[in-house]
């Protein structure tokens, strides 16, 4: 499984963008996707997360009623919705794909077995 993330770029706090994670294969419907951030100097954090069907999802706290995450299992995309962003929001987003993922460890990076390579996401003030 391939994963390529897209979507970032430069933004004004307040403003949205949104995030688009792409995966081959043909088993895309079957993982749980999951979205991390990292900030520089920070270790990766959890965003959000969402099961195979996409009735279920799971957000951090610091992003809840703000971002959304999605998925289309017949493009093989999950999407990250982000809107009023802020700065602390700065960080390389990546997305990731899990097959033995549950609600106990949704939040964990090393629950997920493919990682995208990222896409930066900066906001100004």
């Amino acid at each position: 499984v391939q994963l390529q993330a897209s979507g970032g770029g430069l933004v004004q706090a307040g403003g949205s963008l949104r995030l688009s994670c792409a995966s081959s294969g043909r088993t895309f419907s079957t993982y749980v996707m999951g979205w991390f951030r990292q900030a520089p100097g920070k270790e990766r954090e959890f965003v959000a997360a969402i099961n195979w069907s996409g009735g279920s999802t799971y957000y951090s706290d610091s992003v809840k009623g703000r971002f959304t995450i999605s998925r289309d299992n017949a493009k093989n995309t999950v999407y990250l919705q982000m809107n009023s962003l802020k700065p602390e929001d700065t960080a390389v987003y990546y997305c990731a794909a899990g097959y033995v993922v549950d609600s106990s460890t949704v939040i964990r990076a090393d629950a997920y077995n493919y990682w995208g390579q990222g896409t930066l996401v900066t906001v100004s003030s």
